[in-house]
């Protein structure tokens, strides 16, 4: 393994709270179940949930309802932080030597707010604008390991959602999965990684 890459939400950053608001306020505005809208909230960029639940929408509405909800996003921090164990296994990437990013849906303006107020600082960070495609997608993670200048094939992505997962798979990385889903491999902490990185394990088939 040459370098780690890393999903933003869900994975690194405990955003739930306010990405949940967020898109409660525009489902209320148009008229949407959150029972339809809650399995599409993690993993894709606002304009791709807003266009799989409006398809008839064109471009023009999609662009301004995707800036309603983010606008909501901008400035909600007030329980925005870092997911347990996430300093700690940064750390232990930086004491290893492992070069790392932070590969997310977000656009940059948002990324840059949910990071800082988490108190991550990202070497290289790979967000909406950086892509034509988006997860599920290979494009955002091909970026960052060229970013990093690392094969994808020796990177290992850690995601929390099955976008995330896909995407990861599609670039030729290996995936570890977080919140129970099924990748190469399934971790139920970032601490858990941390300590398999810092006893010398090394990710093979099977592990």
């Amino acid at each position: 393994m040459d370098a780690v890459l890393l999903d933003m939400d869900g994975t690194l950053v405990d955003s739930d709270a306010a990405v949940e608001r967020a898109w409660q306020a525009w489902a209320a505005q148009n008229g949407i179940a959150m029972a339809d809208l809650l399995p599409r909230l993690h993993g894709s960029p606002a304009g791709s949930t807003i266009r799989a639940l409006l398809p008839d929408v064109d471009d023009d509405a999609v662009d301004r309802a995707t800036q309603f909800q983010l606008g909501l996003q901008y400035d909600d921090l007030a329980e925005i932080r870092a997911l347990p164990g996430a300093h700690e296994l940064l750390a232990t990437l930086d004491k290893l030597h492992l070069p790392w990013a932070v590969v997310t849906s977000a656009d940059r303006r948002l990324a840059k707010a949910r990071l800082g107020a988490a108190g991550i600082d990202a070497p290289v960070l790979v967000t909406t604008e950086d892509s034509a495609r988006h997860k599920p997608f290979p494009d955002p993670y091909l970026v960052a390991a060229q970013r990093l200048g690392v094969d994808p094939a020796r990177c290992l992505v850690v995601e929390d959602s099955q976008p995330g997962i896909d995407a990861g798979h599609a670039a030729g990385a290996q995936v570890a999965a977080l919140r129970g889903l099924t990748a190469d491999w399934s971790i139920t902490s970032l601490a858990e990684l941390s300590d398999r990185l810092e006893a010398g394990l090394v990710f093979t088939d099977g592990s």
